[in-house]
């Protein structure tokens, strides 16, 4: 709980000057003074609290927030982007026009006699003088609204785009990824992926059920379900996540823990998860008997449990990988694809991972990359390859864009 506060302590700073930003772009550069003004600085205020009122007020049962609220983090997201972008062209625009206001500007000339009238003396008008451009306060305000509207236009088509792909089916991708000790009596192995379902306030029990339904008609080897499955106690979220119990594969169910299984009591998770028929590795590993062949099916808690203890421990990589025998080729199941540094240490061959969404929100995946050595897809780790899927569901904002929700099968192939 108390690292949900810090979130959202710190949330609600950065959209604060985010949204004293867009209040400045949006508002006050767009209206003079008055009444409209007055008005749009309301609304400013109170979309800022929105959003850190959202965080908060859907962890405590306030579901109704989560539509409105989401939904402008995500415009407001957009919001910013574009009008980011934009402060180049319209810098540009602002210094073309007063270069061309110079140039316009009468050369110097001989001082035009002094009248004197009955007022004293008097400087004569100048014939057919105009306000110069980039100083005439209508030329700036069709140049704020121009831009005002566009960004307004581009965010809310990009957020109606995105809401649509977050919402719609997981896209299945099929991948083929060579081990050198994989038995060959063994290749072809699928392993059917998936990560970040994220029952919550915006998706639930219809959302498993046609999860459950896109993994069953691949007819599986295994089934990973590699973290992040809810955002809720089991209280609210059982019924939701029930469906689970009718994954069906030849060799098993698999599930390890992600950071939003430890904010929502983990504890009770494990156990429920349990209950619906998925073994869950919680630091430890599983021999795999298959064609003939045998696979070490390893799983780690999450990285961010830490200072745990019994189920609630954190990521135990000796107790998963140690001691094992090396001939055996290892898939190890990790939320985060950062496990990856140590797991390389143990010569895992493949990590299954989720956790980035893929980025969910362009350009948000530039930032993912930051921390995390895979953001979506096959790479390379210090010898280990990682595999990372989309997730099936979202977090927050219930929008997509530029990278679909997505279920995986991973095809084992012997070298």
């Amino acid at each position: 709980m108390l690292a949900v506060l810090g979130f959202v302590t710190v949330l609600a700073t950065v959209t604060g000057l985010i949204h004293l930003y867009l209040w400045k772009r949006l508002v006050r550069d767009t209206t003079t003074p008055g009444r409209r003004r007055r008005i749009g600085g309301i609304a400013a205020l109170v979309l800022a609290l929105l959003v850190p009122a959202t965080m908060a007020g859907t962890q405590a049962g306030l579901y109704w927030l989560a539509w409105p609220g989401y939904l402008w983090l995500a415009l407001m997201f957009y919001l910013l982007v574009v009008l980011v972008v934009l402060e180049v062209p319209m810098l540009v625009t602002r210094l073309v026009m007063r270069r061309r206001v110079i140039a316009a500007e009468p050369t110097a000339a001989a001082p035009e006699p002094v009248l004197v009238g009955a007022a004293g003396p008097t400087d004569p008008p100048a014939a057919g003088a105009v306000a110069a451009p980039d100083h005439d306060p209508a030329r700036r305000l069709l140049l704020a609204r121009s831009a005002a509207i566009f960004a307004g236009l581009t965010a809310t088509a990009t957020v109606g785009y995105g809401v649509r792909t977050a919402l719609g089916p997981p896209r299945l991708d099929r991948v083929q990824i060579p081990l050198a000790k994989l038995p060959r009596s063994m290749d072809g192995l699928r392993i059917a992926t998936v990560s970040d379902i994220h029952l919550g306030p915006l998706r639930g029990r219809a959302h498993t059920e046609r999860i459950v339904a896109a993994i069953n008609r691949l007819d599986a080897d295994l089934v990973a379900v590699v973290g992040d499955l809810v955002d809720g106690s089991v209280a609210e979220l059982g019924s939701a996540a029930a469906p689970l119990r009718d994954l069906r594969s030849r060799y098993g169910n698999f599930f390890v823990t992600g950071n939003h299984e430890y904010y929502s009591g983990v504890e009770e998770w494990v156990q429920e998860v349990d209950r619906l028929g998925l073994r869950v590795l919680q630091n430890r590993r599983q021999e795999i008997q298959a064609r003939g062949g045998v696979l070490d099916l390893a799983g780690v808690n999450d990285l961010d449990a830490t200072g745990g203890s019994g189920l609630a421990a954190g990521p135990d990589f000796a107790a998963a990988l140690g001691d094992r025998d090396p001939s055996r080729p290892v898939v190890l199941l990790a939320h985060q694809p950062l496990a990856a540094v140590e797991a390389a240490t143990y010569g895992v061959d493949l990590q299954l991972s989720g956790h980035t969404h893929g980025g969910q929100m362009v350009p948000f995946n530039l930032a993912v990359r930051l921390e995390q050595p895979v953001v979506s897809g096959l790479g390379e780790v210090d010898g280990t390859k990682v595999y990372v899927t989309n997730g099936a569901g979202f977090w927050g904002p219930p929008v997509r864009v530029g990278a679909e929700p997505q279920i995986s099968l991973v095809e084992l192939r012997s070298a």
